[in-house]
């Protein structure tokens, strides 16, 4: 999956996704939510903002990356996220941090980045999945939440549940931003999310759940325990689903006329070669519904986009404590 589940990728991967072309692609009857178009522009519509940001501090904002391990799938994810942060101007180094780390070293590591003891940390990420014998949880609770551009930490998600968003979760945050620009209505529709991650389900919920643009949705969230999957997405008038389980939701599962956003991203094998697939069978349920975000293409370059907005936001309310303490 997207955000912290980048880790899921191969190099391969993320030149698909966040690339700007998809091979053999086929017209479908649903409108294509197209993320990587989206992505570009909230790029473009950043990079002045920035650059006016850097000139006021007098350094470009600066987003501080922890690596745990040599996985390449991991590196890979960390890089595109690089290259995307030095599109519209922002700095963004990666700390790679040895897999035989300890939980207390990591948090050790965190604490120090978070007083600014390597440089100035605008925004801190600590890429995900951790090695297993790391408490993952401690090293995300170790994040300032003012530097919390992931979203992850108990503040930030607490501010989220009583609707005043601080840091959102960059994936919810993507698809909401996605149903915004399409002009989906969610105001009074019933929303139906597949899956309850910290990371995307659960905060996705509150973002359709909450007053306002992009909210006032009636929300519904599946998962690996739900007994009557297909009865209740049927009802869905935009279907989420981001379990990352391949082609999950077919069309017999969607309702004619549903909007569909694909978070998940699978490889799958396809003879001796492999592609990427979301958790929806997409061309079938292009067929059935209004409109259907596509993987790769989708939700994976909004993933980015909203982190640098975060990353973003993160220096300019730093700079604007600096001079309130003067």
């Amino acid at each position: 999956m997207t955000s912290a589940h980048g880790a899921l990728y191969t190099h391969k991967d993320c030149r698909e996704v966040f690339g700007y072309s998809i091979p053999g692609e086929t017209e479908m009857t649903a409108q294509r939510l197209d993320g990587r178009k989206l992505a570009k522009t909230i790029e473009n519509d950043l990079a002045p903002k920035v650059a006016a940001l850097t000139r006021e501090i007098g350094r470009t904002p600066r987003l501080v990356v922890v690596l745990v391990g040599d996985v390449a799938a991991s590196a890979s994810y960390v890089k595109s996220k690089a290259a995307a942060a030095k599109r519209v101007g922002i700095t963004a180094d990666v700390f790679s941090i040895q897999e035989s780390t300890t939980t207390a070293e990591l948090v050790s590591t965190v604490e120090a980045i978070g007083r600014d003891e390597h440089g100035p940390a605008d925004g801190i990420l600590v890429q995900l999945p951790l090695p297993d014998h790391v408490d993952a949880r401690a090293v995300l609770d170790a994040v300032p939440p003012d530097r919390d551009v992931d979203g992850f930490h108990p503040v930030n998600a607490g501010l989220l549940s009583q609707g005043r968003p601080h840091f959102i979760p960059c994936t919810a945050a993507g698809v909401q931003k996605m149903l915004l620009d399409a002009g989906v209505k969610t105001r009074g529709k019933h929303a139906v999310i597949v899956g309850r991650s910290d990371i995307v389900g659960k905060p996705l919920a509150l973002l359709l759940a909450s007053r306002g643009p992009g909210g006032d949705a009636t929300v519904s969230v599946c998962h690996s325990h739900t007994s009557n999957l297909k009865e209740v997405t049927q009802q869905a008038d935009i279907l989420i689903a981001a379990v990352g389980i391949p082609q999950l939701i077919t069309a017999d599962m969607v309702k004619p006329g549903a909007v569909v956003i694909d978070v998940g991203i699978n490889r799958i094998s396809d003879g001796d070669t492999s592609r990427l697939v979301g958790d929806v069978d997409y061309d079938p349920v292009a067929d059935v519904a209004e409109a259907v975000s596509p993987v790769p293409g989708g939700v994976g370059p909004l993933t980015v986009a909203m982190l640098l907005e975060n990353t973003f936001s993160a220096a300019k309310e730093r700079k604007k404590r600096s001079v309130m303490a003067e």
